[in-house]
């Protein structure tokens, strides 16, 4: 499921960069966390619960559909942010 920048930052939930460290430490939305997409994705139990929402953003919104949809399926509630970082910058 995808989701605004507005909605995400109005609901109760987690923001994650999934970005490489580099880029995240070059520049991130304020509030949001860290964890890169491989992790997310094949250590999802060590990061996430199925009681909190979560929100995900890469550079443009693709790499966070495809790993939003990926967790989903196993029962998290997970949204991508439409358009990622760069779509954030331009707000």
């Amino acid at each position: 499921m995808k989701i605004s920048w507005d909605d995400a930052f109005e609901k109760n939930g987690v923001i994650i960069d999934i970005r490489d460290k580099e880029s995240y430490l070059k520049g991130h939305v304020p509030g949001s966390v860290f964890i890169f997409s491989s992790d997310l994705i094949y250590h999802h139990d060590k990061y996430l619960n199925f009681h909190d929402s979560y929100f995900l953003y890469c550079d443009y919104g693709s790499i966070s559909d495809d790993v939003s949809r990926r967790l989903s399926i196993l029962g998290y509630h997970v949204f991508s942010i439409i358009g990622g970082y760069q779509n954030y910058l331009l707000r």
